[in-house]
């Protein structure tokens, strides 16, 4: 299954709002990110930025976990959803 570049972000999004309400790991994203609290809000529409999200969430099996768990997602969707947003397909190195 693929999804669209619009569920892709809309997945995106879940995964920001889900990021944001997360006490722990909000700040290890903005710290590594470097990002302020008015950028999250400024960039929420943009497609790359979403799939920085997605690409900080897959940095860890543990969140993708948590994440898919608590909105009750199949624990591929992130990589799916990353793969329909900007700079996600993969890469032939041959």
């Amino acid at each position: 299954m693929t999804l669209s570049p619009e569920n892709a972000e809309t997945f995106a999004l879940t995964a920001l709002g889900w990021l944001l309400g997360n006490e722990e790991l909000l700040p290890v994203f903005m710290g590594s990110t470097g990002i302020g609290v008015d950028d999250l809000r400024s960039n929420a529409g943009d497609p790359a930025f979403l799939a920085s999200v997605l690409d900080f969430l897959m940095m860890d099996d543990a969140w993708v976990v948590a994440f898919c768990d608590a909105v009750d997602a199949p624990y591929d969707r992130p990589m799916m959803a990353r793969m329909a947003l900007p700079g996600g397909t993969h890469v032939n190195w041959t």
